[in-house]
C-alpha cells in the first residue's frame, strides 16, 4: 500500500474548531524534503485556502523522488485549458512526478462561492477529463485540437499559446468521489479515484468496488483519505477520538454524504443530524455518534499499531492511504518513517 500525506506535514484534524495555524509557505520546501526522506509515495495539497498548483511547485522544486499532486483541485471552477496548462507546467517542474487530482464541488459552492453555473457533475467530469487529455495530446503530438462533447467544443490551437512537447507527457489523473456514479466515471476516464473520508471499509467493499470493477483498468488505483484517530499513548488517543467523533458527526449531517451511511441503515439518523447542524447544535451531534459507527468509519490506533490497523481494515480494498502524525522530534520522524515503511511491505 502506498502512503501519501498532505501539506502541512502532520497537521492534526481540528474537528469542528478552527485550524491552529495556517500553512507556512516558507516551510513548504523543508516539509517537502522531509516527506521525501520519510519514504512517502506522494505529497498532496488540497484546494482550500491556498492555490495547490503554486504550493506544489515549491514542493516539487525542493524534492527528488516523491510524487506531488492535487488532492484535489476544483475542476469546474476552471476551464480544461487552464487545468491542462497548470498540470503541464507542474509536470515540467517536477520532472515527471506530478499527479492531477480533480474534484467537482457541490452546487452551492459552484454558484455562490465561484459564481459559476452548475451541471450534473458525473457527465460533466467525464467531459472535463476527456478535454484535458485531448489538450495534452494535441500539445505532445503537435496536432490540431478537436474535442467535442456535451460541455466543450475545443478546436483552436495557436502557436503563441501552445506549449512544446515534454519528456513526461503521461500525467496521471485521479477523480474525487463519494457516490458510486462518480467512482464509475473515475474508473472509466481516469487513473485513480480519491475517496472521501466518509467511505468506510463496508461502503468501499459493498458499493464502490462493485461499481468500478467492470470498467477499471488493471493499473487503476483506489486512494483514500480516511478519518484517523492516533496518538502516542492512551490518554492522547482519547482526545483524538473525540475530535474524530466531531468530524464524523459533521459528515453524517451533510446531505451530499448521506449515501455513504445508507449501508448501515442510517438514513433517518443522517436526516436528524442535518436538522441539528442547521440549528448549530454541535455538541449534541457528536454525542449521538455511536461507538459502533465510530469504529466502522474511523481508524483508531496508537502509533505503534497504526500501520497494522490500516492494513487489516483496508489492505484488500485500496492501493493508497493518506496518513501522517505530528512530527516534532527526531523520534517522531522515526515513528512516521516506520509507519510508511510498514504500509509498503
Amino acid at each position: 500500500m502506498k502512503a501519501e500525506t498532505l501539506l502541512p506535514l502532520g497537521k492534526l484534524d481540528p474537528g469542528l474548531a478552527a485550524p491552529e495555524a495556517a500553512l507556512n509557505l516558507d516551510q513548504v520546501g523543508d516539509d517537502a524534503r522531509l516527506v521525501d526522506a520519510l519514504g512517502y509515495h506522494a505529497l498532496l495539497m488540497e484546494e482550500t485556502k491556498d492555490d495547490p498548483f503554486q504550493v506544489l511547485a515549491l514542493a516539487a522544486a525542493a524534492t527528488q523522488s516523491v510524487h506531488v499532486g492535487t488532492s484535489v483541485a476544483i475542476a469546474f471552477a476552471r476551464s480544461p485549458f487552464v487545468v491542462a496548462q497548470a498540470a503541464w507546467t507542474a509536470q515540467k517542474i517536477s520532472h515527471g512526478r506530478f499527479e492531477l487530482g480533480l474534484g467537482s464541488q457541490v452546487k452551492g459552492h459552484m454558484r455562490r462561492r465561484f459564481g459559476l453555473p452548475w451541471y450534473p457533475p458525473g457527465p460533466w467530469m467525464r467531459d472535463f477529463v476527456g478535454a484535458v487529455r485531448a489538450i495534452w495530446e494535441s500539445w505532445q503530438q503537435q496536432t490540431d485540437l478537436d474535442y467535442v462533447s456535451d460541455h466543450y467544443n475545443l478546436n483552436l490551437n495557436v502557436p503563441l499559446f501552445t506549449p512544446a512537447p515534454i519528456e513526461y507527457p503521461d500525467i496521471p489523473i485521479q477523480v474525487a468521489a463519494v457516490n458510486p456514479y462518480m467512482a464509475k466515471v473515475a474508473a472509466e476516464v481516469a487513473d485513480g479515484v480519491r475517496l472521501h473520508p466518509v467511505c468506510s471499509p463496508t461502503y468501499i467493499e459493498q458499493v464502490i468496488l462493485p461499481e468500478i470493477a467492470p470498467v477499471k483498468s488493471a493499473e487503476f488505483e483506489v486512494c483514500l483519505k480516511p478519518l484517523i484517530a492516533t496518538a502516542r499513548n492512551a490518554d492522547e488517543l482519547q482526545a483524538r477520538i473525540h475530535v474524530a467523533r466531531q468530524r464524523l458527526a459533521f459528515y453524517c449531517s451533510t446531505p451530499a454524504y448521506a449515501g455513504a451511511f445508507d449501508v448501515f441503515g442510517l438514513a433517518d439518523f443522517c436526516a436528524e443530524m442535518a436538522q441539528l447542524s442547521r440549528a448549530r447544535r454541535w455538541d449534541e451531534m457528536a454525542a449521538k455518534v455511536s461507538d459502533d459507527l465510530l469504529h466502522e468509519c474511523v481508524i483508531i490506533a496508537l502509533y505503534d499499531d497504526l500501520a497494522a490497523t490500516i492494513k487489516a481494515r483496508y489492505g484488500e480494498l485500496i492501493e493508497r492511504i493518506e496518513v501522517s502524525i505530528p512530527v516534532e522530534t527526531a523520534a517522531d520522524q522515526e515513528q512516521l518513517a516506520a509507519v510508511v515503511r510498514a504500509l509498503g511491505e
